[in-house]
């Protein structure tokens, strides 16, 4: 996630430079053709390419929308997993008597819900370092390995609960910790394998392409040899705002406009961990502007 205003500009820059070059070489093209070998049909008229744009303007701000809330409801939601982990941690060493098992087990927790949600991450060493051995091996044969651990988890309260003769009202308070936590993980899955519909995915960058190659047209009776530049301007607003909706849609994807998971992670294990007594990992900070 983009922490510094200056880096995003840039990065957004960046991101959409070949397109940019690429239409101001077809502005530049359309100025040549238009000014010194005077292609008559090349003078459009601007009206109708202004209602295109601005009904084009209002389709990619609800697509915008569209992308924005995903990635705000991910972020929600993982809001309630750090609230839920940090709570658990805190009644697994008070009211279930120091089980730092449970209390790793929960840290482990959320590196092995960003290794799932995530496409090409791997962070199966930091769940070596926290889960119990026990655990490991028991989740070993299991697809979802987030939801194993919670499972584990679960027995292994239910085996204090148990042990202890711990009030019933108790338990139920902790396994509703466990169930919201559960919920959340099922929210962020849902938002990982229900990808925006194609009418707000590849839709509007078709269309964008489609505009800002009519674009000049439009312009040239006008600007004539600055034609190249205002087009390119109006052009690349549309193409930013294509571009941060097509990251923005994708929260989990290993891009700088992601969420930073690794850190709401290791922020969760230092919070849980720290009550133990044992040395924790360090916080992680951003980089470059950009907080992973």
């Amino acid at each position: 996630m983009i922490v510094e205003p200056r880096v995003g500009v840039r990065t957004i820059a960046h991101e959409i430079r070949f397109a940019l070059l690429l239409m101001a070489a077809w502005d530049l093209i359309v100025v040549i053709l238009f000014q010194i070998f005077h292609q008559e049909w090349m003078e459009q008229p601007s009206l109708p390419v202004s209602l295109i744009g601005s009904a084009l303007a209002l389709f990619m701000g609800f697509r915008n929308n569209s992308a924005y809330a995903r990635w705000w409801e991910a972020r929600t939601l993982w809001g309630a997993i750090t609230n839920n982990c940090r709570s658990f941690g805190r009644q697994a060493g008070t009211l279930l008597g120091d089980r730092h098992d449970l209390m790793y087990a929960i840290a482990a927790y959320p590196h092995a819900l960003r290794m799932a949600l995530g496409t090409d991450l791997d962070c199966s060493d930091d769940i070596k370092r926290l889960l119990p051995a026990h655990m490991q091996e028991a989740i070993a044969r299991y697809r979802n390995k987030p939801n194993a651990i919670l499972y584990q988890i679960g027995l292994g309260v239910a085996e204090e609960v148990r042990k202890k003769n711990i009030d019933g009202a108790v338990h139920g308070q902790i396994d509703r910790i466990l169930s919201d936590i559960a919920n959340a993980q099922g929210g962020l899955e849902r938002i990982r394998n229900t990808p925006l519909p194609v009418q707000f995915s590849a839709l509007p960058r078709i269309l964008v392409n489609v505009f800002c190659l009519v674009l000049p047209l439009s312009m040239v009776q006008t600007l004539e040899w600055i034609t190249p530049l205002g087009s390119s301007l109006v052009g690349m607003l549309f193409l930013a705002l294509d571009k941060s909706a097509s990251d923005l849609q994708t929260p989990f994807a290993s891009t700088p406009h992601s969420l930073p998971m690794a850190t709401m992670a290791r922020t969760i294990e230092i919070d849980v961990l720290q009550p133990t007594g044992d040395e924790t990992a360090p916080p992680l900070e951003a980089k470059g502007g950009i907080q992973k």
